[in-house]
């Protein structure tokens, strides 16, 4: 459990108010990541624009399925379930829990899956990868832009994710998630 306080949804006033009701529309509440990086409500408006900009030539499915794997990679529970909602935008649920527990074998694309793997060997051990990591992008397809746009998903995970592993933000669990899709998402991790 956090010590960072929190007001409540009623109390709360400024950029973090529109914080907190964006997540109100979305989701019908507020979970504890958004409560927790509100006090910084800038930061957070800021990660979203590097975001915005790291993902300049990917679509939702690639971005997803980056964040899925570096999520994984440092145990970010939190992130998993966030992101495995989101997910269901560009997956159906049967094939998410197929992603979700081994993306190898869930019907994704060679080039789906070395994406994957880059995002987790990123946030695994950042400092052992070398040109033949991003050779294996670009054999498959990428261009330089999209290894770089893959490489900084993957590290934007990472910051955001560890900032809330630091401040033991409480993981939440959507309650529009299956049991089944949320046990996939976080067996493991």
């Amino acid at each position: 459990m956090t010590i960072i306080r929190t007001p409540e949804p009623s109390d709360v006033t400024g950029d973090a108010a529109q914080l907190y009701a964006d997540d109100l529309e979305a989701m019908g509440y507020v979970p504890s990541h958004t409560r927790v990086m509100a006090t910084n409500a800038p930061a957070v408006r800021a990660f979203e624009d590097l975001i915005r900009a790291s993902i300049r030539t990917m679509d939702l499915r690639r971005y997803e399925l980056v964040t899925l794997a570096a999520a994984e990679a440092i145990g970010s529970r939190a992130c998993r379930l966030a992101h495995g909602r989101r997910t269901l935008k560009v997956f159906d649920e049967e094939q998410l829990i197929r992603i979700a527990r081994d993306f190898h074998d869930a019907g994704l694309s060679e080039a789906e899956v070395a994406m994957m793997e880059f995002a987790q060997k990123l946030s695994r051990d950042s400092s052992s990868m070398t040109d033949a990591d991003s050779l294996r992008l670009r054999e498959l397809g990428f261009s330089d832009d999209e290894i770089v746009d893959i490489a900084l998903a993957a590290a934007a995970r990472n910051f955001f994710s560890r900032a809330l592993h630091a401040l033991a933000v409480p993981v939440d669990l959507p309650p529009d998630l299956s049991e089944a899709l949320r046990d996939a998402l976080v067996d493991g991790v």
